[in-house]
């Protein structure tokens, strides 16, 4: 029997990591990646201000299949036959399986006319060496021009990344101004958050002097000019699960994503599960990484109760999210802004805290020492 892990997210770390500790005998475990690295979304604002590097925000997803005993594949998914049980790659390869699951967030679909490069925050595979290219040029420039920064967005990761992006571009050139502009077709600023915590978010924008445009387009004029553009709008699916033909009649919302019961199944096709960002849940959950780390220990125990038995999950608990999440937001000066319901908190002990709880989740993936005693 082969259970095929799509997607390196934060589910499907933690199963990985279970799995070593207590693999289901008669199980092939595959794991299908991009790449041999997964980056943890929280740490990404800490790592484009510079704060952290590449390999700090990273996890070793094929050292930790290899761990598990599972093979790791490289590579993405074209397309699902959920019928025939098998996905295609892009390389034309076919990967057949018994059971599957999908943990592979989502992406953004920045316009391709607006006549300067957009640095898109996902995928975030992808992002990693076209904000090194970035950086490189601006480097290499020998102009005292100020820099022009541009993000387009007013959510979580619009306001989190200009500021980053902001104090990598004061570090990489001391004593050059850098002219910053958070733009957002809509009509409020972090509009998820406690009152408390967007008056923070606001002052914050302030101190930094970043221009705050609501309610305004991103056009090819406004984007003229611009160093740096960082595109952080509202997630999508990927192509194939847009695709009819491509997901092969898998179950999905009204904007791709893949429709789940409360066991984190596919409404339509119970041998598929999915997770994360990549998921439709009723009521609509936000795509926010916290809410896959909580799915994480509720996915591991509905495949390990589905691998044991054809007739499904059984009594295993349901996924049952949280009414309230916490939210912690970098400022890009060593503070950090904390949000969880109508409370909210400011201040560089709010950094502390993230930081702590960020390096803490890594951690906890990292491939043990070897204690074998030496012969």
């Amino acid at each position: 029997m082969r259970l095929l892990l799509v997607g390196a997210g934060h589910a499907h770390v933690q199963l990985l990591r279970d799995w070593a500790r207590q693999p289901v005998v008669g199980v092939e475990l595959l794991l299908l990646t991009p790449g041999p690295l997964a980056m943890y979304s929280g740490m990404v604002p800490g790592w484009l201000a510079g704060v952290y590097r590449y390999d700090e925000l990273c996890i070793d997803a094929a050292a930790l299949a290899a761990a598990a005993g599972a093979q790791w594949v490289h590579g993405n998914l074209a397309a699902l036959d959920p019928v025939r049980q098998i996905v295609t790659l892009d390389d034309g390869q076919i990967l057949g399986w018994d059971w599957l699951s999908l943990n592979v967030g989502s992406t953004l679909a920045p316009p391709g006319d607006l006549g300067v490069p957009v640095l898109s925050l996902r995928p975030l595979d992808a992002l990693q060496p076209a904000w090194a290219q970035a950086m490189s040029t601006l480097a290499a420039r020998t102009d005292d021009q100020p820099l022009r920064l541009m993000a387009v967005g007013a959510g979580a990761a619009g306001f989190e990344c200009l500021l980053a992006a902001r104090a990598r571009l004061l570090a990489l050139r001391p004593g050059r101004p850098v002219q910053a502009t958070l733009l957002s077709r809509g009509a409020a600023l972090l509009p998820e958050l406690a009152p408390g915590a967007r008056r923070s978010a606001l002052r914050a924008l302030q101190r930094a002097g970043v221009q705050l445009r609501l309610g305004t387009a991103c056009t090819p004029a406004l984007a003229a000019g611009q160093d740096v553009l960082l595109w952080a709008t509202g997630a999508r699916a990927h192509a194939w699960q847009q695709d009819p033909q491509r997901r092969g009649g898998l179950a999905v919302d009204e904007g791709g994503f893949v429709q789940v019961d409360a066991r984190l199944r596919s409404v339509s096709h119970p041998r598929i599960f999915a997770v994360g960002d990549c998921a439709a849940f009723t009521p609509a959950l936000p795509k926010a990484g916290v809410f896959a780390v909580r799915m994480g220990p509720v996915l591991v125990a509905q495949l390990r109760a589905a691998l044991r038995s054809e007739q499904g999950a059984g009594a295993v608990p349901a996924y049952v999210p949280q009414r309230r999440y916490l939210v912690l937001l970098a400022t890009g000066n060593g503070r950090a802004i904390a949000s969880r319901g109508w409370l909210s908190a400011e201040g560089r002990w709010v950094w502390r805290w993230k930081d702590h709880i960020d390096r803490g989740f890594v951690a906890g993936f990292a491939p043990k020492p070897d204690t074998t005693p030496m012969a």
